[in-house]
């Protein structure tokens, strides 16, 4: 028995090893051995050694030279993005969107799909699986390395389970298992905003950033956080409903059934409706959005007082949770220049002690591939991080002095605007 248990402990070891190895070179590549040994504690000769096995698979390629401290230039070992893809799909309750990603989530193709009148589990996942497949399809020389679902509500990540949709008519839905038996991939399951945080820790905006908000508007308002460099859930699942929050107490009536939610003032309805109280016509968003732009003094300080009370709310998160970056994102990033100058200005003013003065603001062009990416970054996370040999705090340090750190694959991608 004590020779099995040495045998399992020493496998354990050994993935673990190669798990952080591989890691760190998609964390801080491209990057010497010999900083890959300073990070991960191992020595250079195990550090060789997987690197070796990398290498032959195809999965890491050696580049060219780095600095030299005074001997042999170094040569830096990185990810090879196009060894192979991972797969997201967005679900909404209209259509999926299903993108397929390189090894970096950069896009390599995506296509959508209307869902019908049928919104029942099995429909979906049937429509799902029809349309990753024809994806697959069209690229059989790509090796798939696993497949990401968003969406929103309340998702048990570690069970798959849709635990409750705003948009769906489901409650307690085994999603992961349901596509997981019709197809030969890993499947993870996330809350959208989730997910599209995950993207931005690792490929986006908040790879510089241990301490970061995502923040997405549209038809919700919802928000994803980074605390210490790690995506927070909360207790059970649900954290980031920042978008139900009451920011105004008996204020308007949200469609969660409260009064003075955040989503009762900045959501695309709320908005309408703001609108056709304001002006007495029932006008579409898109072209309020254009009277606001074209001068209409009405319709502009509907936007004016979205931008103040949703600065307000935000501003409570910042002077709560001290993050140094903020991401805005989502659908509502169409109209986000008409809330900018109040939403600034509340920020500044409501935020405890000036912690805004240290904070970057960053609008994300959105499109259904930015979701859809997202989704993808579900499955590329685990290939580069797996849980089960996770190691807690190895891909949060910062590079060491002199340490070549965080390559062309996680440069800023985002509009700043502060």
């Amino acid at each position: 028995m004590a020779l099995r248990i040495g045998s399992a402990n020493r496998d354990l070891m050994r993935r673990m090893n190669e798990a952080s190895v591989f890691g760190i070179i998609h964390d801080f590549g491209p990057i010497a051995r010999t900083d890959i040994a300073h990070l991960s504690g191992l020595s250079l000769a195990t550090i060789s050694g997987i690197t070796g096995g990398l290498i032959e698979q195809g999965i890491v390629i050696e580049q060219s030279a780095g600095e030299s401290t005074g001997g042999r230039r170094p040569i830096l070992l990185a990810i090879n993005r196009q060894a192979a893809v991972a797969i997201g799909v967005k679900l909404t309750n209209e259509h999926i969107i299903v993108a397929l990603t390189d090894l970096g989530a950069e896009l390599v193709e995506l296509r959508s799909a209307p869902l019908g009148t049928d919104l029942s589990p099995d429909a979906v996942v049937e429509k799902i699986v029809r349309v990753t497949g024809e994806l697959r399809a069209a690229h059989p020389e790509r090796r798939v390395i696993g497949l990401g679902v968003g969406m929103a509500g309340i998702i048990d990540r570690d069970e798959g389970i849709c635990r409750f949709s705003p948009f769906l008519p489901w409650r307690d839905v085994p999603l992961r298992d349901l596509i997981q038996e019709r197809i030969s991939l890993p499947v993870f399951v996330e809350n959208d905003v989730n997910a599209l945080t995950l993207a931005e820790r690792w490929f986006g905006e908040g790879s510089t950033s241990l301490n970061f908000l995502v923040v997405t508007l549209g038809r919700g308002v919802g928000m994803g956080m980074v605390l210490n460099g790690e995506l927070y859930r909360g207790g059970r699942d649900g954290a980031g409903e920042f978008g139900h929050v009451t920011i105004i107490e008996h204020g308007r009536r949200c469609n969660c059934g409260k009064d003075g939610c955040v989503e009762a003032y900045v959501s695309e309805s709320s908005l309408e409706r703001a609108i056709r109280d304001a002006t007495g016509n029932d006008i579409a968003l898109d072209d309020a959005i254009t009277k606001a732009e074209a001068g209409d003094e009405t319709i502009a300080a509907v936007f004016a007082e979205a931008g103040h009370i949703f600065g307000l709310a935000l501003a409570g998160m910042i002077s709560v949770l001290n993050p140094t970056l903020i991401i805005l994102s989502g659908e509502g990033t169409r109209f986000i220049d008409l809330l900018m100058p109040t939403l600034r200005d509340a920020l500044a003013e409501h935020s405890f002690n000036h912690f805004f003065d240290d904070v970057r603001l960053v609008v994300e062009p959105w499109g259904d591939d930015v979701w859809a990416r997202g989704a993808a970054a579900l499955a590329l996370d685990d290939y580069f991080h797996p849980a089960d040999v996770r190691t807690p705090g190895i891909a949060l340090a910062a590079p060491a002095a002199g340490i070549q750190g965080k390559g062309g694959h996680r440069r800023p991608t985002g509009n700043p605007v502060r």
